[in-house]
């Protein structure tokens, strides 16, 4: 049950997609999980071009590695969210963003996420990883209050802009595995259970598993697994470090910068955090996950050419096989 441990290259984007490809062997990961953004991975030549796909596999064959998924968190962002404003402007390309106007850029990242599927089954991926955006997050404090049928709207919402893209990725044979994260529609236990049930649990939308956004919230990352099973389509390893309890310091970050010791919490490479990592890993032995680890490397405090092949070496040590048989067999009086 091996499981091959990749490296995201989201963080990575500033260096040419070759350049992580080489960085990525050389520590001994297996394979990447390409970030559709910077020069690592381009959807709409991807989607068309054989030779720009041919010249993506050249650079992963040469380096020794394999790809299993990739992941457009940012255009996937655009899709459901409400408002569209600089922010946006700022992570999109210029394909996506036009010219602004909020509902054509909803629409441009839809058709951007249709692509990306129709890249992934041509790079032969069967997993792309991304965010949906949401309507109703700007709601998540409750007040003013946010009625009943403003929340339902933002599911519906959801629903209608996301089952056509989805239709897109049944017809290619590629999963979509959305990184459960604030800021998204879903973003906890019962967002996610919501979230489901609005597209009617059709399997072509399903999670990508990063603990590292539960435990500031206060969740469970292992019973997430469990209950969740049947649909954890990928898995992300990032940790985050909790710094409440001096009175001060609180969960939602008091708009303060990465790394700043007034927050309450940060992102903090794998294994340096407050994630349960064996449990974690125990439980995904025990729900037969056999897909990719991936490590997807923050942390501000940490220069990443250092956090990036010390991840590796601790996903590691923890990613072991399950038995081949119980412990106590062995007790067994039988000849």
């Amino acid at each position: 049950m091996a499981r091959p441990i990749t490296l995201f290259t989201g963080q990575w984007a500033d260096l040419p997609f070759a350049e992580v490809a080489r960085l990525a062997a050389d520590w001994g990961y297996q394979g990447l999980e390409i970030a559709c953004w910077g020069d690592h991975l381009d959807v709409a030549r991807a989607a068309e071009d054989d030779d720009y796909v041919a010249g993506r596999r050249e650079i992963l064959d040469r380096h020794g590695l394999s790809v299993y998924a990739i992941s457009n968190h940012l255009a996937g962002q655009a899709v459901c969210d409400d408002p569209i404003d600089a922010r946006h402007r700022d992570i999109l390309s210029g394909r996506v963003w036009g010219d602004g106007d909020p509902e054509g850029v909803r629409q441009r990242a839809a058709d951007e996420m249709a692509l990306t599927a129709r890249a992934a089954a041509r790079l032969g991926v069967d997993t792309v990883i991304g965010f949906t955006g949401s309507a109703v997050w700007k709601y998540v404090a409750m007040f003013p209050p946010a009625s009943q049928e403003l929340i339902d709207a933002g599911y519906r919402d959801f629903a209608d802009r996301w089952n056509p893209i989805l239709d897109v990725f049944d017809e290619v044979g590629v999963r979509f595995a959305h990184e459960v994260h604030p800021s998204e529609i879903a973003y906890d236990y019962y967002t996610t259970e919501r979230t489901m049930a609005a597209i009617d649990h059709r399997p072509a939308f399903g999670l990508n598993w990063d603990p590292s956004h539960f435990v500031w919230q206060g969740l469970d990352p292992v019973m997430f697994l469990w209950d969740f099973r049947d649909r954890i389509y990928h898995v992300d390893c990032k940790d985050a470090k909790l710094r409440t309890g001096n009175g001060r310091r609180g969960v939602l970050g008091s708009h303060l910068a990465w790394a700043d010791p007034r927050r309450g919490w940060d992102f903090v490479s794998t294994g340096h955090g407050d994630v349960p990592w064996e449990d974690c890993f125990r439980m995904l032995n025990t729900i037969d996950y056999a897909g990719p680890i991936s490590v997807e490397w923050e942390d501000a405090g940490m220069d990443r050419l250092v956090g990036a092949p010390e991840a590796l070496a601790f996903v590691r040590s923890l990613a072991f096989d399950p038995p081949a048989a119980a412990f106590d067999a062995a007790f067994s009086g039988a000849d």
